[in-house]
């Protein structure tokens, strides 16, 4: 079945859903630390420790986290947008001025995010213009308790109780 609406319209749509951000970092083959920015990023299972995220076939940052085998979310906080911008920009040294230290797996964990979570990749499967990339986690902790930053309708923020 054909879908009856444009990709400018699914966008819409759901971007009345927020998302966290996270960054998903690696040490590549030559050592260098390598990240990208993920949007869609969520917990799968509990036995075994597994999680997904979602990166674009054409993410140039992607195949380099891949090769690595593991990787590390790191969830940014609600006053880390530069970062998020910073780990967006295609082509640019994402860690220049970044502070982090390396987990125990070996990838970036980078400071001031609320939450890391370190993994080993488990399984990489196509779907449609994205893959997914499911993680078996090895490792995590709450780093910096606070607000996560979010993205919603466009634009960034964070969350706010209602109760």
């Amino acid at each position: 079945m054909t879908a009856t609406f444009d990709s400018s319209t699914f966008r819409r749509v759901l971007g009345h859903y927020p998302t966290g951000v996270c960054v998903v970092t690696a040490a590549g083959t030559d050592a260098l630390p390598t990240g990208m920015v993920v949007g869609s990023f969520t917990s799968v299972s509990l036995d075994p420790p597994l999680v997904a995220f979602f990166p674009a076939k054409t993410s140039h940052s992607w195949p380099l986290i891949e090769q690595a085998g593991k990787f590390c979310v790191n969830i940014l906080a609600s006053d880390q947008q530069p970062l998020c911008k910073q780990f967006a920009t295609s082509g640019a040294d994402k860690f220049s001025g970044v502070s982090h230290r390396v987990s125990t797996n070996g990838s970036p964990i980078l400071d001031g995010v609320v939450a890391w979570i370190d993994c080993q990749l488990d399984a990489v499967h196509e779907a449609g213009d994205h893959f997914i990339v499911l993680g078996r986690v090895v490792a995590l902790e709450v780093e910096t308790p606070g607000k996560p930053l979010l993205f919603f309708q466009g634009g960034y923020g964070e969350f706010a109780h209602l109760s």
